[in-house]
């Protein structure tokens, strides 16, 4: 996956924010990902081109959704402060257990010019049944809806028996790890299983992209029937795993919708 800068981003008082303004990945990341029970952890929210350095701070307003939940109990994320970077968000962790915390933004709109539509599909990993629908298109038109949503999982002391982290948030579209996202260690055959859920139901032949800190393009593979897709991740550091959905929109005023969905994680050495 490349990074197109999106060029004509709109918000719903229909302003326009400049060209490159806002990076196309948006991810939700904690200063690290195992903790002591009773520290406070604080994570970064920012949209880039460059993982996982903090890019373009996400405004507070945007937020729909901010929350944790530790061994089964979820909470509201309280503790928001704006950056210049980054959107700054403190969490109190006050028992054992495994922290499964996300962010969901309100919708946005997105106006693209045509000649801007091809690339954009590309980096998306568009299927082949909205490239037909967008070549069909006449006149051809790209005025776009689109939700973010980013999600983490860490460790807080000794979390043993809890095994929160395989169950859904409830994301529109949500990527779920099949193993403890806090104990991937590179290996050199082990893989690295998520399913992705759209509107809590397995979304197939959809394509996921993974991504360490630093590379530039990652791996992009796509999910099977079971919305299953596996990766190698197979060297150490910080993870980002990046998927987008996008549709025809029914509404009038609206061309297509799309929901964009991340997952961060660490890999440690062997």
């Amino acid at each position: 996956m490349k990074h197109l800068a999106l060029p004509r981003l709109l918000i719903p008082a229909l302003l326009i924010i400049p060209a490159g303004a806002s990076g196309h990945d948006t991810w939700f990341i904690p200063d690290r990902f195992v903790v002591a029970a009773a520290e406070a952890v604080v994570f970064d929210l920012t949209s880039g081109m460059e993982f996982p350095k903090n890019d373009s701070a996400i405004k507070q307003e945007r937020l729909e959704v901010a929350r944790c939940r530790l061994a089964g109990s979820t909470t509201e994320i309280s503790g928001i402060e704006a950056g210049p970077q980054s959107l700054r968000l403190k969490q109190q962790v006050e028992k054992a257990g495994l922290a499964t915390c996300w962010v969901q933004l309100l919708p946005r709109a997105l106006e693209l010019k045509p000649a801007e539509v091809e690339e954009y599909l590309e980096e998306v990993g568009a299927p082949d049944s909205i490239r037909k629908a967008w070549a069909e298109m006449k006149p051809q038109r790209w005025r776009e809806s689109y939700r973010k949503g980013a999600k983490t999982v860490l460790r807080v002391g000794e979390a043993e028996n809890d095994v929160s982290w395989k169950e859904p948030v409830g994301m529109p579209l949500e990527i779920v790890p099949e193993r403890d996202p806090t104990r991937v260690k590179v290996h050199a055959t082990e893989l690295f299983t998520v399913t992705v859920l759209k509107d809590g139901a397995p979304l197939a032949d959809f394509s996921l992209n993974a991504i360490r800190a630093g590379d530039k393009e990652g791996e992009t593979r796509k999910t099977n029937a079971g919305g299953a897709v596996s990766f190698r991740l197979a060297q150490p550091g910080r993870w980002l795993i990046r998927g987008t959905e996008l549709r025809r929109s029914q509404k009038p005023d609206v061309d297509w919708e799309s929901d964009f969905s991340t997952l961060t994680l660490e890999v440690s050495p062997k």
